[in-house]
């Protein structure tokens, strides 16, 4: 018994010290200790040898199991070892290299614009404020002069869920809401997405608005002038003056559009302005004082004025974008350009 199971632990020795991965530890472990391993077979066999000579077969035998448990530990040990070490090399990282540089990302221009305005209008103490997307028909239209069978609703055909409800085509629905449920002085500016069926070169289907709104006494077209004028310096640059000319709105009485001084050319003329020196920039006027009724405000009492522009408008004139699809198919190469510090 003594030379079968010196035999059998010799050649168990040198093939656990010859093994080259976990793997094929595993396999001698099985292959000697497992359930029908070499070693284990031995031990099934002590019931056939003769009873007084047992102790000392199972004595050899366990010493045996003992030496080739205790050279698969061993044996365990060193692969670990060796493994950890080949993945250290090959994470290694040569400090000398040049780094990856790594890509930035940037604030869309829309947003860039957007805070722009916010903070110009947030520090004449104006409040911001927002409003559902999807808005019932009174809200949109009805409360702001714009009757259902009025033709300026042709102006601001739009996506209707039924009769009464729909996808707002302005910002105007959030100044009705402020109107009804809180009295002057009132001074708000409400923002975020509008909708309308137009798709072009200078129009989408969705896009951003910022109105403002202001209720109080002894409000004029000059206090609305100034606002703008102010506005306009700081959004363009200082030397940018503005004008009106007359216009009409429902929701407002007198209306005016507002033209500023070409960003590019400074008035001069040029193809940003179509030679004119002037480029439209938003719509306003003092507030009807329909709408100031239907919001439950007395325009005896109290006036108002109100302005409104498209995001993407002065995005496109302030950095000279010549279509407005630019601004939404999220080119890379494109919106890389409006990184600061660049």
């Amino acid at each position: 018994m003594r030379e079968k199971v010196d035999v059998l632990l010799k050649e168990a020795l040198i093939k656990i010290s010859g093994a080259a991965d976990s793997v094929g530890l595993n396999d001698l472990r099985v292959k000697y200790l497992g359930r029908n391993g070499e070693l284990t077979a031995l031990l099934k066999g002590l019931k056939d040898i003769p009873p007084q000579d047992r102790p000392a077969a199972g004595k050899i035998i366990n010493e045996a199991r003992e030496a080739i448990e205790e050279a698969l530990k061993h044996k365990e040990e060193q692969l670990k070892a060796q493994e950890k070490q080949r993945r250290i090399e090959a994470e290694r990282v040569d400090i000398t290299m040049p780094g990856k540089r790594q890509a930035l990302g940037t604030l869309h221009p829309l947003n860039i614009v957007k805070n722009e305005i916010v903070d110009i209008f947030t520090s004449f103490g104006f409040e911001l404020c927002d409003g559902p997307e999807i808005e019932f028909d009174y809200y949109n239209f009805q409360a702001l002069n714009i009757p259902k069978d009025h033709p300026a609703r042709d102006m601001q055909d739009t996506f209707y869920i039924n009769d009464n409800i729909l996808l707002r085509t302005h910002t105007s629905p959030t100044q009705a809401h402020v109107m009804e449920s809180r009295k002057p002085p009132i001074r708000i500016l409400s923002h975020g997405k509008v909708y309308r069926s137009d798709d072009d070169a200078t129009h989408s289907p969705m896009f951003h608005q910022i109105e403002g709104l202001v209720i109080d006494t002894d409000i004029s077209l000059c206090d609305l002038k100034g606002i703008l004028d102010e506005f306009a310096r700081g959004i363009f640059n200082e030397n940018t003056k503005t004008r009106f000319r007359p216009s009409y709105f429902p929701f407002t009485e007198p209306s005016v559009e507002v033209d500023v001084t070409c960003s590019m050319c400074g008035g001069e003329g040029c193809r940003l302005c179509k030679g004119t020196g002037w480029i439209e920039v938003l719509g306003a006027g003092m507030v009807n004082h329909r709408v100031l009724l239907n919001c439950g405000i007395d325009p005896e009492k109290y006036g108002g004025f109100a302005f409104g522009l498209g995001i993407e408008r002065i995005t496109m004139i302030k950095y000279g974008i010549p279509d407005m699809r630019l601004l939404f198919e999220n080119e890379v190469r494109f919106l890389s350009q409006f990184r600061k510090g660049r």
